[in-house]
């Protein structure tokens, strides 16, 4: 099968599209043929090999780890699930044409694998960080780099818990931002004086590691109500650096959910051949995304 690999940590040009042995479904897991896989900040850290203990890696290695695609291998003691079914879920090394999950939900009606692949670690992330930060109905959020894929959910599930959300983006991505719920308003210069015009802050999230922890701390008045999903060096400030997963089953049955209700969508911006992995790296590096970009396979 073909497979996007990498031998040693560095930059894109490090990835290469190899013939690699098919994986197997073990115990608990189930193969997928990979229709669609999704690109997430986290697969080009981990190939410029960042410290992030939620994924050790040995080399070489394969990239990604959300994907959505037909069951074609179901483990023992798997029940629930059959050849055929076509689900979206969180494995390993899912740029490839198959790939093992660890964890999955079938596909929402009507929704592409296309768009279903760029949910899973998306979503997760999402509802941990809003648990995380202890934000409450009633109260007001802000989202540092609200347009990508974890923004774009962040919005949309706090505003479906009541709970009023400032957003900020590219000049762009305003009208985005704004059809997702949020109050918006743009970074750079002044930025802190703009949210301010908007409301006061009781919780905040970081999710683009642009070197706004401080001016989060300042905006919400306790370091303990900022979350950073992309600033290692947000505990030097006093603020939490969330990467460890949880439930990721719960996450995909509370996405089925909110899908369903049509109380979540999270667009495609752009996708990628497999071959173009590199390509997909560089441009989700660049930031500046609205919604998801995705590997098609």
């Amino acid at each position: 099968m073909k497979k996007v690999s990498f031998a040693e940590f560095g930059g894109p040009d490090v990835l290469q599209l190899i013939d690699a042995e098919e994986p197997h479904a073990g115990p608990g897991r189930v193969r997928i043929a990979v229709r669609a896989a999704g690109v997430n900040p986290v697969d080009w850290r981990v190939r410029e090999g960042q410290v992030l203990g939620a994924h050790p890696t040995e080399l070489p290695s394969g990239v990604g780890l959300d994907a959505a695609g037909v069951v074609d291998e179901v483990g023992a003691g798997v029940e629930g699930v059959e050849v055929g079914d076509h689900v979206f879920g969180e494995g390993a090394s899912t740029y490839a044409e198959f790939a093992v999950l660890s964890a999955w939900a079938r596909m929402p009606e009507g929704l592409t694998f296309e768009e279903a692949a760029g949910y899973p670690s998306v979503v997760e992330t999402a509802l941990r960080i809003i648990r995380e930060v202890g934000v409450e109905p009633g109260e007001t959020l802000l989202v540092s780099g609200a347009s990508g894929g974890v923004g774009s959910a962040v919005l949309q599930i706090a505003r479906d818990r009541g709970i009023t959300v400032i957003g900020t983006g590219g000049a762009a991505n305003q009208d985005y931002l704004r059809g997702l719920g949020a109050l918006a308003t743009t970074y750079g210069e002044g930025w802190v004086e703009r949210v301010r015009r908007l409301g006061r802050v009781d919780a905040a999230l970081d999710l683009a590691g642009t070197g706004v922890i401080r001016e989060l701390v300042e905006l919400t008045g306790d370091p303990q109500k900022v979350i950073s999903i992309a600033d290692l060096d947000a505990p030097e400030a006093g603020v939490r650096f969330s990467g460890v997963a949880g439930s990721v089953p719960d996450a995909l049955a509370e996405a089925v959910e909110l899908i369903a209700r049509g109380r979540l969508h999270i667009p495609v911006e752009k996708s990628y051949p497999l071959a173009d992995a590199a390509v997909a790296h560089i441009d989700s590096q660049a930031g500046h995304t609205r919604g998801r970009r995705v590997i098609l396979v």
